[in-house]
């Protein structure tokens, strides 16, 4: 270097550290969670607790307070009849949670039973359960709901029924999927050759590893299933008026709209976090289970 040329400043640069970066992500994931599992413990509470709660009573026209914003008296407003949007709310979170807990409930027990079997005998069983799986799929879910709850009747129980039915289908495969996936390991062969039955190995060996990704698929659904009742109970389908329920709520909520968003606002909100919580836990759990070993 000549005389007088400045020598460029060298500060050390620290390149950005792979593993500092997995930790900022683990640690957004887990505050999400925790969001996540709070919100849907607190709607748990609202729906356990609707009729013992401190509230108005959800189907009280008061015409006289139609379309009120928030107030001491109304926390949430009115709606256009003056019915207590918080009570409907929390009334509302009933349906939902019944509909999507018990439907759910069906399809894994069901749907994973099935997929279990099928993954582990393999042949014609698996060959029957895959051909019934693809002929429900192939009719459009909700035109096949709407036919079924149009012969059956409206109710709580029919409705949850017939989509825990209409699901088994998916369940079954995802735990086909994953048993598929489970006997290919080495302790599963080792437990065969060690003389464990059939029995015993689909239920000391598979279930336990495959309990975990249904479990988080299940989450995910929880919230199909909210929004698929919610959808039944904006086209009237749903259980009958005038008992509340987040789809229903909306529906009410469209016809007030020129005049004020404020209805549409408080079960619109509930079921958008609600799904949202639940979808954040299932990722959560596919995460934490992921083959790939992705960090959590």
């Amino acid at each position: 270097m000549a005389i007088g040329d400045v020598a460029p400043a060298t500060a050390p640069t620290l390149a950005a550290s792979p593993t500092a970066g997995r930790r900022r992500t683990r640690r957004r994931w887990r505050v999400s969670t925790v969001l996540g599992v709070g919100w849907i413990v607190l709607v748990l509470v609202a729906a356990v607790g609707a009729d013992v709660l401190p509230l108005a009573d959800p189907n009280a026209v008061d015409a006289k307070s139609a379309l009120q914003p928030p107030s001491s008296d109304h926390w949430l407003g009115t709606d256009g009849l003056g019915r207590d949007q918080l009570s409907r709310l929390v009334h509302g979170a009933q349906v939902s949670m019944t509909v999507s807990v018990a439907a759910v409930a069906i399809g894994v027990f069901v749907g994973g039973l099935l997929g279990l079997t099928a993954g582990y005998l393999r042949g014609r069983f698996e060959g029957l359960v895959l051909g019934v799986s693809d002929v429900v799929l192939a009719f459009p879910g909700l035109v096949l709901l709407l036919v079924l709850l149009a012969y059956v009747g409206r109710s709580l129980v029919a409705i949850s029924v017939i989509i825990g039915i209409l699901s088994i289908p998916l369940y079954a495969r995802v735990a086909r999927a994953n048993t598929l996936s489970v006997t290919e390991h080495e302790y599963v062969r080792a437990a065969s050759v060690l003389g464990a039955t059939r029995l015993l190995g689909v239920f000391r060996e598979v279930l336990p590893n495959i309990v975990l990704p249904l479990t988080a698929y299940a989450f995910v659904a929880l919230g199909r299933v909210i929004v698929l009742e919610g959808s039944l109970a904006f086209l009237g389908l749903s259980v009958k008026p005038p008992d509340p329920t987040w789809g229903q709520m909306i529906a009410d909520s469209k016809r007030h709209i020129s005049d004020t968003l404020w209805p549409l606002i408080p079960a619109a909100s509930a079921m958008f976090f609600t799904v949202l919580a639940l979808s954040l836990i299932g990722d959560r759990l596919r995460r934490t289970i992921d083959v790939r070993g992705e960090d959590a």
